[in-house]
């Protein structure tokens, strides 16, 4: 027996799935034990496209990965440039909200792509600080802020600029704009919510990897060297200087 059904409105369309799958489903599967149900057309289209969307998602962050593994030499370093992927998840989620959309294959497709947006500013703020330490010496907290404080304004400006150019994707109203205002509003909200995280939270987890390297006996000390233990050793060899000077 064949059943087809139009939802009206369309975005109402996950909301009806899952009150099918929890409360009528089961209902009849212990009425009639025999009797079986799955999905066709439009919807089984859905779910094989969402599968093939946690695939090519798993491969991207794989790659991503390597992609930042080779230029920072480090196995743990790419894992905190992109701790800020759930983030802009979450953006894109929290943009849904606001805007009242659903999420739909197109927001799916949008968070996706996301993943390989949003590691940018952090990917600045990293880099930036690590080169701070090679050339000055300095510790990681120093670094950090420093980085922080030299790039806020290309972080920022680079956020507005790209959420700017999505903007007249996100907020158009007609028709013809809403099958790809999805993904537009996931990757706009996603990158704004992002850049704050990376200004906050990443410094925070910057320092954070740092001891945890350091405890367990990880971090490279020949060349990332702490501020404090260079300044009081540089102090320690002025002293003899200064006696014999006098």
């Amino acid at each position: 027996m064949k059943v087809t059904a139009d939802v009206e409105p369309r975005e109402q369309i996950p909301a009806v799935m899952a009150v099918l799958r929890e409360e009528y489903f089961p209902t009849l599967r212990a009425q009639y034990p025999g009797v079986d149900f799955d999905f066709r057309g439009r919807q089984a289209n859905t779910q094989e496209s969402m599968s093939s969307m946690q695939l090519y998602g798993s491969f991207s962050l794989l790659l991503i990965y390597a992609l930042l593994a080779i230029p920072f030499r480090s196995y743990t370093q790419p894992l905190l440039v992109m701790m800020v992927i759930p983030f802009g998840a979450v953006g894109a989620l929290l943009g849904h909200i606001m805007l009242g959309y659903s999420l739909s294959i197109m927001s799916i497709m949008g968070i996706v792509a996301l993943a390989g947006v949003v590691v940018n500013d952090s990917l600045i703020l990293v880099d930036y600080a690590n080169k701070q330490r090679e050339k000055r010496g300095i510790g990681a907290r120093q670094a950090v802020f420093e980085a922080g404080r030299r790039r806020f304004r290309p972080i920022l400006l680079t956020t507005l600029t790209t959420f700017g150019g999505l903007s007249p994707m996100v907020f158009e109203t007609s028709r013809q704009a809403q099958f790809i205002t999805p993904m537009a509003v996931s990757l706009g909200f996603g990158i704004l919510f992002t850049t704050f995280v990376c200004l906050l939270v990443l410094p925070s987890l910057y320092v954070l990897l740092d001891r945890v390297l350091r405890f367990l006996g990880l971090a490279d000390d020949s060349t990332f060297v702490e501020s404090g233990s260079q300044t009081s050793g540089s102090q320690t060899n002025q002293l003899p200087g200064s006696i014999t000077g006098a």
